[in-house]
């Protein structure tokens, strides 16, 4: 049951776009292509086993785990405030 002026399954349909978006973004952050040797940031060996583990891998573990940490999500609130609902 939708509220308001959205109809039936509106907040489900809102849901959904947010999972699809956020497994879009994940997907265009996957490494493809040959890996690297050694790491493109910092220059340290990369293990053979996270070259086989992860095909077309660039950066090592650590340098790697800086990164995803700098992973900015996704800022739009597909519901909106009531604030702005009311002016």
């Amino acid at each position: 049951m939708a509220g308001g002026w959205a109809r039936d399954g509106a907040v489900q349909e809102q849901i959904e776009d947010s999972v699809s978006d956020a497994v879009s973004a994940a997907r265009s952050r996957l490494p493809s292509g040959a890996s690297a040797r050694h790491c493109d940031e910092c220059g340290e060996a990369i293990p053979a086993k996270r070259r086989e583990a992860l095909p077309g891998v660039r950066t090592c573990v650590e340098c790697q785990t800086g990164r995803d940490g700098a992973v900015r999500h996704s800022d739009i609130n597909r519901r909106g405030s009531k604030d702005s609902q009311l002016r």
